[in-house]
Formats: C-alpha cells, sequence, structure tokens
C-alpha cells in the first residue's frame, strides 16, 4: 500500500534529488560505536531504530515484527514499523524525541542488511540473455529452455560485499583459443554486471513450494547487486555445470533494501511477450502478476577510472536501462525457485542477472557493450575499456519516477577494482 505524503521536519528528505524522502524509509544494518544497529535511510541521515525502540517510541513492533532479522535469523515484516516511523518523523510529530536520534550517515559504517545464508543468481533479462549468446551462438542465441523457465545458479553467499567495499582482480585458469593448454593467472576480462537483488522474508517449509500468488509475501524488499564476473575464467570453466570461479570471488550490494510497499506506486505489467512465445506454465502464471509484478525502477552504470579520478573528473555513465524489461518477474522466480520443495529463508538473496535493453546504450555488462572486447568503449578523456582496469571503480544507481510521487532512489552500489593478491600486497 503507498503511505499518504507528508512533510518530513528532516530537511534534506525533502530535497527532490534526494534517494531517502520519508515515502521510502528503507532499512539498513550500520556499525556505530562497535555495536550493529538496524536504521531507516531518510535524506542524509540514519533513524536508530535500536534507539527509538529504546527510547519507548517503537512499542514492541522492532521484536513482534521480525525486523531483528536484518541483524540475525527469523522472518521480518517491514510495513507496520515503516508507518510507524512514517508518523515520528512528519512535521508538527515528536521532533524533540525523535532528532536527537538520527545520525550521519557519513558518520557510519554500512554492514550488509542480512546474514546472507544463500544466493542465486537468475538470468531474468532475455536482451541480455540474446545479445550473450549471439555472440557465442549467432545462429541460435537462445537455447531451447529460455522462454520456459526462470534460468538460474547457485551463487556464493560469503563473497557477498555491502557498497564501498574494494574488489580484488581474481585469478583462474583461463585457456586462449590457439593455445595447446590452459593456463593460470590474473583475469584479463574483469566485468561489471548491473542487477537487482530481492530478499526473502518469510521462509517456506521444505517440500512445500510457494505459489506464486502469494510469493511477493515471501519478499522484503530490494536492492542493487553487482555479480563482478571474470569472462575469460567463465568461458572456460562453465561448461558443463555453469558458472563457478568466474562469479565466486565478488558480488556487490548496496546497503539499503527498498520495501515493496515504498515501491508500489512504481509497478507495472510484466513485460509483454513478442507474438509466438510461450505463455508460461500455470505455476508461473498469475493475472495479478503478469498486470502488477514488474517494477519500473530506471538502472545507471557509471566508471570512474583512476585516471579519471587522479583529474577529479566526474565518473561517465555507460548506461541506463530498467528493471520493467525483464522477461520473469521477481514472483515468478521465487516461485519457480520454490516449486521443487527448496526452502528458502529468511535473508536468502535472489537476484535478476543482468539487466539489459533492446537498446545499446541500455546492456548492462561490458561484454554486451564492447561485444567480448571487438568494439572498445571510448570514455571522454580519450581511454578505451574492453574490459575492466585496476583502479577503475564501478557506480551503479537506481530510482524510481512517477508524477504525482516524490522520486525514491536506492543509493549507491560501488566497488573499485584493486591488483590480484599477492604475498605482502594486504
Amino acid at each position: 500500500m503507498g503511505l499518504e505524503r507528508k512533510r518530513c521536519w528532516v530537511e534534506s528528505a525533502n530535497d527532490p534529488a534526494t534517494d531517502f524522502p520519508l515515502e521510502n524509509l528503507p532499512f539498513g544494518v550500520f556499525e556505530s560505536d562497535d555495536l550493529r544497529r538496524i536504521g531507516l535511510a531518510i535524506g542524509d541521515r540514519i533513524l536508530d531504530l535500536h534507539a527509538c525502540e529504546k527510547a519507548g517510541l517503537l512499542g514492541n513492533l522492532l521484536s513482534s515484527q521480525g525486523l531483528h532479522a536484518l541483524a540475525g535469523d527469523g522472518p521480518a515484516q517491514p510495513p507496520p514499523l515503516r508507518r510507524v516511523a512514517v508518523e515520528l518523523l512528519s512535521e508538527g510529530s515528536h521532533r524533540p524525541q525523535v532528532e536527537p536520534l538520527l545520525i550521519s550517515q557519513r558518520d557510519v559504517r554500512m554492514l550488509p542488511p542480512f546474514r546472507i545464508g544463500d544466493y542465486t543468481d537468475f538470468y531474468a533479462s532475455i536482451h541480455h540473455a540474446t545479445n550473450v549468446g549471439r555472440l557465442f551462438r549467432p545462429d541460435n542465441p537462445l537455447l531451447p529452455n529460455y522462454k520456459w523457465v526462470p534460468i538460474g545458479y547457485h551463487g556464493r553467499a560469503s563473497s557477498i560485499v555491502v557498497s564501498g567495499a574494494e574488489i580484488r582482480r581474481p585469478c583462474g585458469q583461463t585457456k586462449a583459443p590457439d593455445a595447446p593448454e590452459p593456463a593460470f593467472g590474473p583475469s584479463r576480462m574483469l566485468d561489471y554486471e548491473l542487477e537487482m537483488g530481492f530478499f526473502v522474508a518469510e521462509p517456506n517449509a521444505p517440500g512445500h513450494p510457494i505459489p506464486i500468488d502469494l510469493a511477493e509475501d515471501h519478499i522484503f524488499g530490494l536492492c542493487l547487486v553487482n555479480d563482478w564476473s571474470a569472462r575469460d575464467i567463465q568461458s572456460w570453466e562453465y561448461q558443463p555445470l555453469g558458472p563457478f570461479l568466474a562469479k565466486s570471488f565478488a558480488t556487490t550490494i548496496s546497503p539499503w533494501v527498498v520495501t515493496l510497499d515504498a515501491l508500489e506506486p512504481f509497478r507495472v505489467p510484466a513485460a509483454p511477450r513478442p507474438d509466438g512465445d510461450p505463455a508460461p506454465l500455470p505455476y508461473l502464471f498469475s493475472e495479478r502478476d503478469q498486470q502488477r509484478g514488474a517494477f519500473d525502477i530506471h538502472l545507471e552504470v557509471s566508471l570512474l577510472t583512476a585516471k579519471m579520478r587522479a583529474a577529479g573528473e566526474a565518473p561517465f555513465r555507460i548506461s541506463r536501462g530498467n528493471l520493467r524489461d525483464l522477461y520473469w518477474t521477481p514472483a515468478q522466480m521465487l516461485a519457480h525457485h520454490a516449486s521443487n520443495g527448496c526452502n528458502l529463508r529468511p535473508g536468502d538473496l535472489l537476484a535478476t542477472g543482468t539487466v539489459s535493453g533492446a537498446a545499446p546504450d541500455s546492456v548492462g555488462c561490458l561484454l554486451e557493450r564492447t561485444r567480448r572486447g571487438a568494439e572498445p568503449l571510448q570514455l571522454p578523456n580519450g581511454e578505451q575499456r574492453r574490459f575492466l582496469d585496476d583502479g577503475d571503480e564501478v557506480i551503479l544507481h537506481g530510482w524510481c519516477e512517477r508524477d504525482g510521487f516524490p522520486r525514491i532512489g536506492f543509493g549507491e552500489c560501488r566497488g573499485v577494482l584493486v591488483p590480484p593478491w599477492q604475498p605482502g600486497n594486504d
């Protein structure tokens, strides 16, 4: 449900350019005075929910709604607490009691918003799948199962890091087409992947699938995801079982989780399927999901090279796309994940896979943008990129806009690439 529009007494929350107006209030976990705490982003501040609870402003909502799951275990449901927070932060309300409980975002260290037990990455953008398929199978880019089943693979939860963490270039086994045998060394084709992720709130019991009409009841909210990829390692190792070391070295997520109720005004119908495409099988089809199961979220990727940083230049926008272009909705991905009885747990992360659109400047990775390095990306300062160099910083942004509603956003998801590990360079 959308929230009634009110004016916030936190002035930075009323800035039209902020990601975090009163209508957003995303959840995150931060470290202050060596303590893990749960907060809501409001303008350039954080409302400390633990301090609010201690001051008696939340009743028992923090515990009764399971929001300790953000820092521990158990299901979590955000809407009731968000409604109370709106009242606390609205003009003419509890400013004298609440203002001392606000913390500047600059003064804390953000942590991953959940203790992530499992991570699954999908392949839900048909434009991405087609573009990549054409690079390797020009006459048959999509495999026969793509339009029938949401494709995914089990990722590595232990290497998920929050925005701002350095990303160390991985080493691995690669094989050049003309080489007689593979070699081991640093990846030379390091790439980013522009994705969205969604966190599981409510679990399902082992052996119990989740009906698609109930799938969104199990979703806490969405965040930005950069699933870093070593394309040269990937191309050698991925057959026959798919991604492994090319993906498991690092995945960056944004620290703030935007809830489904905050995204309610920005729902749109699922992307229409072209004539001749099969309808989803019954367990993946819901009239309600088809009418409102996608989200109009603008996404963009920017690049800041070491040379640009040294010159004081601004990041260069590489691409801009939209989450609404996905072939599969979040509800379809989650329902499919649980369709065999797989039990999902609070804090599990499911990601969409690379989000790409139909236009050349809306693709979500360098593999597509440079056609596997054949057409280098030209930067304004004269530099070129086929893939990422050490010192490159990739910055993802996501936001929603609609007439009559304030803009809401996801903050930043950024990571800078550093050289591969060697003894003594930690």
